[in-house]
């Protein structure tokens, strides 16, 4: 049976930074705050004219340039996010006609942070299956445009940006061991968008309500967070029979710099190996491990036959973990 390897990886960010000092002239808030709160120094800013769509094709197509592989070649093109252009057509419709995709099926995966982990198991089902050969996975997010930058709980943690993965089945022991999925609905009011779906349908109301920002309770997401992510992350290493010793590389989701801390001192895996970016980028979703893994590869963070452990966690709430073997 052939592995899921990565192929090739790439990823994109707006070029517009906004510093925790901008912030401080916007909203009652400071540098220190944001700092030690959850780690994050700046983060990238769309443009007017960016949609998702334009970074998730930015990245796509520095992952296919990478591999040497053309846009007509591409079976599936995955898209994981939650600013998508529009209700419909799919974000990953978009992508495909940008790219020229021509030969490849297309939809978009919602599980919040949690996209992208979500979307290599999707990916791996394909593959693994023999229904497709080369998939284009991509996680990418316009969260500033969904932001409320008067409410100063939440305008200090997103940023936007996009990261891509091309994906193939290969021979060999290289390649994604496994991926482990979980949700629980009951906590989905911790964090959420609650208007502009069936719902609560956009009215003049519900954009005076403020409803199409994002709401989070931050305090109780935390200890969920720091809970699920230690338990995803125990989960990968217990089904593969790993100790976290031979883990060569931690790529945890980029929401908060004390979460990732907590996770890390429960699983007792120090700090060296983890790979951090928040402090450049904030919280991007489900950009933010392909953001971090592209990074981690240009860097020299990765090399062959390393064990590279994922883990994430979002609203829904959803929380995943993916082994890789590099």
């Amino acid at each position: 049976m052939h592995q899921t390897k990565i192929i090739a990886t790439g990823s994109y960010v707006p070029e517009k930074v906004l510093t925790n000092f901008d912030l401080e002239k916007m909203v009652d808030t400071s540098d220190e705050w944001i700092r030690s709160r959850t780690g994050i120094a700046e983060r990238r800013i769309s443009s007017e004219s960016e949609a998702t769509s334009d970074l998730a094709t930015e990245a796509g197509q520095e992952a296919l340039k990478r591999a040497g592989v053309k846009p007509e070649e591409i079976d599936l093109i995955l898209v994981a996010t939650i600013t998508p252009d529009m209700f419909f057509p799919s974000t990953a419709c978009f992508v495909q006609q940008k790219m020229g995709a021509k030969n490849a099926a297309a939809f978009d995966i919602l599980a919040a942070c949690s996209g992208f982990i979500y979307g290599l198991s999707v990916a791996n089902s394909y593959i693994r299956t023999g229904a497709f050969k080369d998939i284009l996975l991509i996680g990418a997010e316009t969260l500033t445009k969904i932001t409320d930058w008067k409410d100063r709980s939440t305008c200090v943690l997103f940023g936007d940006g996009a990261g891509a993965v091309l994906l193939r089945g290969e021979k060999g022991e290289a390649g994604l061991l496994s991926t482990h999925l979980y949700s629980d609905g009951n906590l989905w009011g911790l964090l959420n968008l609650p208007g502009g779906g069936s719902r609560n349908p956009t009215t003049i109301e519900s954009v005076l309500q403020g409803l199409h920002f994002i709401k989070m309770n931050g305090n109780e997401t935390f200890k969920v967070a720091v809970r699920s992510l230690e338990q995803a992350c125990r989960d990968a290493l217990s089904h593969n029979g790993l100790d976290v010793a031979e883990i060569d590389l931690f790529i945890p989701h980029q929401a908060n710099y004390r979460i990732i801390q907590a996770v890390a001192s429960r699983l007792d895996l120090p700090l060296q190996k983890v790979y951090l970016n928040l402090e450049r980028y904030g919280n991007t979703s489900s950009a933010s491990i392909p953001l971090a893994l592209d990074e981690a590869v240009g860097k020299g963070r990765v090399k062959a036959k390393d064990l590279i452990l994922l883990s994430s966690f979002g609203g829904g709430m959803t929380w995943a973990s993916a082994m890789i073997r590099w």
